[in-house]
């Protein structure tokens, strides 16, 4: 496998364990990109303000983004895995009864 491959699997890999890693990457990016189109049209506000409202959008949709992760994650792990399991051992005991 190529040194590029491998890396692109990585992500790919990253991305589907962290669904909302990408998201926030990919919105942080959009707010900046949206904002710094803006600046030509900001009117009478200072560059500085400007600047400092575009950090804290894309800081607010990464940070969102990390929170819904790790809501995600905890569902998974705490609500979803542990009734799969439960699913499991019941299907392991009707399975014995029934030998």
């Amino acid at each position: 496998m190529s040194y590029d491959g491998e890396h692109e699997s990585k992500f790919m890999r990253k991305a589907k364990e962290n669904p909302f890693v990408p998201v926030g990457m990919a919105g942080f990016f959009a707010i900046v990109g949206w904002r710094l189109y803006k600046m030509k049209s900001r009117g009478e506000t200072k560059m500085s303000v400007h600047l400092i409202h575009m950090r804290v959008m894309a800081q607010g949709f990464v940070v969102g983004a990390m929170t819904l992760g790790v809501i995600y994650s905890m569902y998974n792990d705490y609500i979803v895995k542990p009734r799969e399991a439960q699913k499991a051992l019941e299907q392991k005991a009707l399975d014995q009864i029934h030998k």
